[in-house]
């Protein structure tokens, strides 16, 4: 069980559009490029396996560059293919703040962050109190039909509130920008709210304007 005296301060990031961990929540992934796959077997020789899961964007140059605030995640999960992939499992720990890159001879990025904002992470998992799940699984039955979704209804309905929303927000097919937005969000209920919006916005077809 990590603690917050064992974050580290520089950790290996993993940019990747639309991949959305959450503390609490586990992320299956699939590694096969050759710096991801050094970048793994740089993090299990580490005591703490830590690898911060960050959102590419661009800057007001334009430029590719670094959402702010990411989530780190400990290797948990581990298996090699016959021939030579990885399928992990990471295990959201804590939010982090994006500070600067940092300079070495990896393949991959290394940065600098703080873990000094998101100290709740690490605590018990959060309630919702105002959550009126009635409403919103109706409008999750609708936004799923509309998505043409499958999923398993007694299966969602029996979870606790953090681990229905945080479970949705990291699979519904959203865009980067709201998946970032989800990450960001200070509490649960603010993420429910989010989430609630963007399957509304969705509803009356604004998935359709933004892909004109």
């Amino acid at each position: 069980m990590i603690k917050a005296s064992d974050l580290p301060p520089i950790i290996p990031l993993f940019p990747l559009p639309g991949a959305l961990l959450l503390p609490r929540g586990r992320l299956p992934l699939h590694i096969f490029e050759p710096r991801y796959l050094q970048m793994l077997e740089d993090c299990m020789k580490t005591r703490h396996r830590l690898i911060g899961m960050i959102q590419p964007c661009r800057g007001r140059d334009g430029c590719k560059t670094l959402s702010m605030i990411g989530c780190a995640g400990r290797l948990t999960g581990f298996s090699e293919t016959e021939d030579g992939r990885y399928m992990i499992t990471l295990s959201g720990v804590s939010r982090f703040r994006f500070l600067h890159e940092v300079e070495g001879f990896t393949p991959y990025i290394r940065a600098e962050v703080s873990w000094t904002d998101f100290a709740r992470d690490m605590g018990a998992a959060e309630q919702d109190p105002g959550f009126d799940r009635k409403g919103f699984f109706d409008l999750l039955c609708r936004y799923f039909t509309a998505q043409g979704l499958e999923t398993d209804w007694d299966m969602l309905k029996d979870a606790d509130d953090e681990l229905l929303l945080n479970s949705l927000a990291m699979l519904l097919p959203l865009d980067a920008e709201d998946k970032q937005a989800l990450l960001e969000a200070p509490c649960l209920a603010t993420r429910r709210e989010t989430l609630v919006t963007l399957m509304e916005y969705a509803l009356c077809g604004g998935s359709e304007e933004k892909m004109q």
